[in-house]
């Protein structure tokens, strides 16, 4: 036996580069973290209370699928609950997505400034992830079309995307799926959804409830507030569905989640109430980083990515070192093939007012 040799980890581990997220352990109480796209006010009490009441039973294992959030989540948009698979994030969902329908061998194909989850998920299993070319910081139909071929199984978009904020409308969804050949398994990242109120905006639901190749994951992590305790949820064509839950750990989704889930769901008074906050803050932000000189990204989600000249002595590290020097946490996003710019999450009324304040001052000092 030769002593010498050791484990070998498969290839398409060693060509991805772990996900990289805020720099949140460094975040204190008296600190602004505007860095993860994370709600801007707590979970509805609602939410918290059954959280609080589950936590009393720590003793035994939860629901194996999560059925009782996935008849509230069916009740809620009217759908079929069988059709309707719950994991630990949406994060989950995808790379569930990624092991059942991709391998060595294949390509997973994404917008070039997508969540970067895609191409993690890719290769994880073997596969190779195609990165498609955007215009306008905005996910391009024809691009993606274009990237897809006979290697093609899986095409990732996120809509809203992250970290751009853009979106595509639903005839431009319609047109995408359209074009792509029906082995090719469409995922609709709408982690973003509940914050778009563009009329022409659908989150991918019609798709996933009519064609039998498109999976809508969704996510408690953004308007619901619900990060900390990561619950996500997809809703596709039955043999998907069905596919996922053979290779879905069971019990993935803790009791005291599926119960805080649950109650989010049934307060629409506090999802509206973020809604409309997000969506006045948002514009008020933007307008007021625009008076500043910069330019931002426009957005439809619940955060903005604002640009910063590379030639000056303001740009993206520095600005984003000036407001991590004053307590404010914000997001480079270089990772996303964006190194010029900084995404800034919408926080409560007074820390955005800080963040306001602070850029200004940056923008403001002396070359």
């Amino acid at each position: 036996m030769n002593r010498l040799l050791r484990p070998q980890t498969k290839e398409g581990i060693l060509r991805l580069k772990p996900y990289v997220g805020s720099e949140s352990k460094l975040i204190e109480d008296s600190l602004i973290n505007i860095s993860s796209n994370e709600s801007a006010f707590e979970a509805s009490i609602l939410a918290r209370d059954a959280y609080i009441n589950a936590s009393k039973d720590l003793r035994c294992y939860p629901e194996i699928d999560a059925i009782t959030l996935r008849k509230a989540i069916a009740k809620t948009y009217e759908l079929n609950a069988d059709r309707i698979i719950c994991g630990t994030g949406s994060d989950q969902i995808i790379d569930l997505i990624a092991l059942a329908y991709a391998g060595v061998g294949d390509e997973v194909v994404y917008s070039a400034h997508g969540f970067q989850m895609y191409p993690i998920a890719a290769h994880s299993v073997g596969a190779m992830p195609v990165a498609a070319p955007e215009q306008n910081l905005t996910s391009s139909v024809d691009a993606i079309l274009d990237k897809v071929n006979d290697s093609t199984k899986i095409v990732f978009l996120a809509n809203p995307n992250n970290p751009t904020g853009t979106m595509l409308t639903q005839d431009e969804l319609n047109r995408l799926h359209s074009g792509l050949p029906s082995d090719v398994v469409f995922v609709i990242d709408a982690a973003y959804a509940e914050y778009v109120t563009q009329s022409n905006y659908e989150p991918g639901i019609e798709l996933a409830g009519k064609e039998d190749n498109v999976i809508m994951t969704r996510t408690f992590s953004k308007i619901y507030a619900l990060a900390n305790l990561r619950v996500g949820w997809a809703y596709g064509p039955t043999d998907i569905i069905k596919t996922l839950d053979r290779i879905r750990p069971p019990f993935n989704v803790n009791g005291p989640a599926i119960a805080a889930a649950v109650a989010a769901l049934g307060d629409q008074e506090y999802i509206e109430k973020s809604r409309s906050y997000n969506q006045k803050t948002l514009s008020w932000f933007m307008d007021e980083v625009k008076a500043m000189g910069l330019v931002v990204n426009p957005s439809v989600a619940n955060f903005v990515i604002i640009h910063f000249d590379s030639n000056s002595s303001k740009n993206s590290e520095v600005a984003y070192q000036y407001l991590f020097d004053r307590g404010i946490i914000t997001r480079r996003v270089d990772g996303y093939g964006l190194p010029d710019w900084v995404r800034v999450s919408m926080g409560t009324q007074e820390e955005m007012l800080k963040v306001r304040n602070a850029l200004k001052e940056f923008m403001e000092q002396d070359e």
